[in-house]
């Protein structure tokens, strides 16, 4: 949006046909005499409003829509481009006008979309559209809201590539973003953030100071009661990474009733894969079984993601039986090439552990 410093008769005019009113009609607007608006549209630059007229004049630019925005900026473009007046009007378009936040906000749908497919080139060169293009410092709210967001999707993308620590990674997208919205004072959005870094947390291996966060965040006002629920998940998830396999499910199944009652059949799902991997590590084989089929049976397929973790969690489970370690490997085959197909890093690593952990001293399987 135009921001005019200083207005004098020159930008008045350009104004009052930006908003296309009559000499009369713009007066009337403003709450002035009519011999007012014609003197500064008789002498343009040469004549300034007073102080006070100034801020009506600021008032009236700044309830006008984009389109008003753009015909002032083009009329005002024209008026000073030739003539005596070249050069001296003091207005500065600052930052992206509000058609561009609409198409920033577009992008930002089609990120969530490429990254829930896994389409992590297209993902990233939609948010470096953006925060390429602007400095944070140069947005009003509105635009600083928009480039938080596009950093916070950021982090989900370096995350899910497995890009964890350091100056590029998820953890420095994410805290950028949280300080953006506590300049906002958008206390959801920085609980989120919160979360997001608890994850991070919880990936590059320290569970105990993870599961500390989540439990913090599992009753979190500032969260919604799906986030609070996510955080009890994960307070799970690194309990039984820690080796409290029992503890773990029980916190996990009590979620699972929250997801049914929030109507989340997606997590849910989740939830009764993440119980599996626990009873399996319990060593309760027969009760991973199923739970791992009934996360197989209800979870969405639609997310390379998330295909690769059911597969990853159920080639586990099979190897931990020797009658099924066979499937097991084939089972991981297929989510490795899947991981490897869609630059799932992190998902490849923990595969590689799950292997490296069932050949043990046995020594590599024969391919």
């Amino acid at each position: 949006m135009a921001t005019v410093h200083h207005w004098t008769g020159l930008e008045a005019k350009a104004l009052r046909g930006a908003l296309r009113l009559s000499v009369r009609a713009f007066a009337q607007q403003l709450g002035l005499a009519v011999a007012t608006v014609s003197k500064w549209e008789s002498k343009l630059a040469d004549t300034a409003p007073r102080p006070d007229t100034q801020a009506i004049l600021d008032t009236a630019l700044s309830r006008a829509d984009a389109a008003v925005h753009l015909r002032f900026e083009t009329i005002l473009s024209e008026m000073t481009s030739t003539g005596p007046s070249a050069g001296r009007h003091r207005v500065t378009a600052c930052g992206p006008r509000a058609w561009e936040y609409e198409s920033w906000a577009d992008d930002l749908d089609r990120v969530v979309v490429a990254l829930s497919r896994q389409n992590f080139t297209f993902a990233d060169s939609l948010l470096n559209r953006w925060l390429t293009r602007f400095q944070a410092s140069e947005l009003d709210e509105k635009g600083l809201y928009l480039f938080a967001r596009s950093t916070a999707l950021l982090g989900d993308l370096k995350r899910d590539q497995g890009a964890v620590l350091g100056p590029l990674s998820a953890r420095r997208s994410y805290a950028d973003a949280r300080a953006l919205f506590t300049q906002l004072d958008i206390p959801r959005r920085v609980a989120q953030l919160d979360l997001s870094l608890a994850v991070v947390t919880e990936m590059s291996g320290k569970l105990e100071l993870a599961a500390r966060h989540y439990e913090t965040l599992a009753v979190d006002d500032r969260l919604s009661r799906r986030d609070r629920a996510r955080a009890r998940l994960w307070v799970g998830t690194s309990l039984s990474k820690d080796g409290q396999h029992d503890y773990a499910t029980r916190v996990m199944q009590a979620v699972t009733r929250d997801f049914e009652d929030l109507t989340e059949p997606d997590d849910w799902s989740v939830a009764h894969q993440k119980i599996a991997l626990a009873r399996r590590g319990a060593g309760d084989l027969t009760q991973a079984l199923h739970f791992i089929d009934i996360a197989r049976s209800s979870g969405t397929t639609e997310s390379p993601m998330q295909r690769v973790r059911l597969d990853t969690a159920h080639g586990h489970i099979l190897l931990s039986d020797p009658a099924t370690r066979d499937d097991g490997h084939l089972v991981l085959d297929q989510a490795a090439r899947q991981a490897a197909q869609y630059g799932l890093v992190h998902q490849l690593r923990s595969i590689e552990g799950i292997r490296a952990m069932s050949e043990g001293p046995t020594g590599p399987r024969q391919r």
